[in-house]
């Protein structure tokens, strides 16, 4: 008998209600731990009890010299770290218990951090909850993108980056509500908030299915059969799900079961060039420049733009709710265009925003200026959540071969963490040391690292199942050949119709199932 999930849900109501149940908790709990530290740093509760870290009262040299952004990157120096523990735990226990794991030890370092009343105290509990939360964020993109459609596999995990906008919304709304109260509830409340979403993520994972590629790899073919069934809302016995089961199985027999170290040699299948591109897309998404401004949003408006702190902190809770707003266009484009084209117009718009930014924050005694600055941080959150919030970890599971899947986007997920480390550690720093010259920094990373090396070395995946990416990358010689491969391989539709990268039309087929006596790739 085939087993139930979220109540007998199939088909396409069921990859809607994994959305729901497990990746909007999850993702928005993402977009509330970023945003929830910088939201807390200049309120006078937190001020008093960690005088430490106290910019407000501060100037030059001390506040470059203070702990506060360590404090901040603590939390992200624990998700690297828990996002590397992947690498050995993730096919060790699987795609749900993996994220269970996180999402308990995340809720204890939230409750040593919201009971803090020392530095120490809540440095080790960013520290554990970081640790948490990293493993759960090197996971989950991994087993949404096993169980998604390869037609709407885009749509469906960049709805990752709606979540954490909303995440970022919230917290930025409710912080600046409680910022009206006195006493320590208007720091604990928020950091305890953190419990409610990870206890919603605990639960979902009790009634979600496996993911069927890692039941395959571990050889529980009945197991993956029944899940391929449920998502399908196909007998298990279908012709459609002995396809899926068999391409599968021979995409591991092609890249073998896979070992840590597999992943530093290249190989027939590329590994080392496809652990590049997904570190590099982790890189990206951080050296764009938005947790600059993301983490200190409402310093920057209060310190260095001289607003108010209750305009700056309405201004940084509407920045994160525009941002919201935005990013359900890269759902609803990011299959249609494919994932190249949203990462190149994004990097462009970024590069313009942040250049725009710094020429008009050198004047903070300007109203005009700084009503342009404020209006170019708000369209730099248009641009950021289209082309590398949510992508930047659908893309990296797409590129990795079943067999190292977990390393590689366990390493890519360290990167966007350790990436997040430093922005967190040097923005403080930077803004007392060089000031308005720091956007230049991210404008020109934008525009002459990011914008060139998307063109040239990331191939189009979209509409391909994960199966069809092996065979991209197993043709190309070079770093140059994965964009030339994928633009002249054709898709093969279960109908038998060819597609090519160029066009908008794409293969129908559902979870990667392509039959293989119709697959047409030399």
């Amino acid at each position: 008998m085939t087993k139930k999930y979220l109540f007998g849900l199939r088909g396409k109501a069921l990859e809607n209600g994994l959305i729901w149940s497990l990746i909007f908790p999850a993702y928005t709990l993402f977009g509330w731990n970023n945003g929830i530290a910088g939201s807390l740093l200049d309120l006078p509760s937190w001020v008093a009890t960690f005088p430490s870290i106290d910019t407000l009262n501060t100037d030059g040299a001390v506040k470059a010299q203070n702990a506060r952004g360590t404090v901040v990157a603590m939390y992200t120096l624990g998700a690297f770290f828990g996002a590397l523990s992947c690498i050995f735990l993730g096919d060790c226990l699987g795609r749900l218990r993996t994220m269970t794991l996180g999402a308990v030890v995340q809720t204890i370092g939230v409750i040593i951090q919201a009971s803090s009343s020392t530095l120490a105290q809540l440095i080790v509990g960013r520290l554990i909850t970081g640790l948490g939360f990293g493993a759960l964020t090197a996971t989950a993109p991994n087993w949404q993108s096993e169980c998604a459609t390869a037609t709407h596999r885009g749509s469906a995990v960049i709805f990752e980056s709606c979540f954490i906008s909303l995440g970022l919304a919230l917290q930025g709304w409710i912080s600046f509500g409680l910022s009206f109260a006195s006493g320590t509830v208007t720091w604990r409340f928020p950091l305890s908030m953190s419990i409610f979403w990870a206890f919603l993520v605990i639960l979902a994972l009790q009634f979600v299915p496996e993911s069927p590629r890692w039941l395959l790899k571990k050889h529980r073919t009945n197991e993956a059969r029944s899940v391929l069934s449920a998502l399908d809302d196909l007998p298990p016995d279908s012709p459609t799900i002995t396809a899926s089961i068999r391409e599968i199985e021979a995409s591991l027999q092609i890249s073998g079961r896979g070992r840590f170290r597999d992943v530093f040699t290249n190989g027939e299948l590329r590994l080392f060039n496809r652990a590049c591109l997904a570190s590099a897309v982790g890189f990206f998404q951080q050296f764009c420049g938005i947790n600059a401004i993301a983490f200190y949003e409402s310093t920057i408006f209060e310190q260095y733009l001289h607003l108010t702190g209750q305009d700056a902190r309405i201004l940084s809770a509407s920045v994160f709710t525009f941002q919201t707003l935005c990013s359900p266009i890269g759902v609803l484009t990011v299959d249609r265009f494919g994932r190249r084209k949203l990462m190149l117009v994004s990097a462009a718009g970024m590069s313009c925003c942040m250049g725009i930014i710094a020429g008009s924050s050198s004047d903070s005694s300007s109203t005009a200026a700084v009503a342009v600055a404020s209006a170019f941080i708000f369209l730099f959150s248009l641009f950021f959540p289209v082309g590398f919030l949510g992508l930047s970890f659908l893309y990296a599971s797409e590129i990795s071969p079943l067999s190292v899947r977990v390393p590689i986007t366990s390493i890519s997920t360290g990167v966007v963490w350790l990436s997040n480390f430093v922005i967190a550690e040097m923005t403080p720093a930077s803004f007392a040391g060089i000031g308005w010259r720091y956007y230049i920094v991210f404008a020109t990373i934008n525009l002459f690292l990011i914008l060139p090396s998307v063109f040239l070395f990331f191939p189009e995946t979209n509409g391909r199942t994960l199966e069809e990416m092996d065979t991209i990358f197993r043709e190309s010689k070079h770093v140059l050949d994965p964009v030339k491969v994928s633009r002249r391989m054709p898709r093969v539709t279960r109908e038998g119709d060819v597609d090519y990268d160029d066009d908008e039309k794409v293969g129908k087929g559902n979870n990667g199932a392509v039959y293989e006596e119709d697959r047409k790739v030399s």
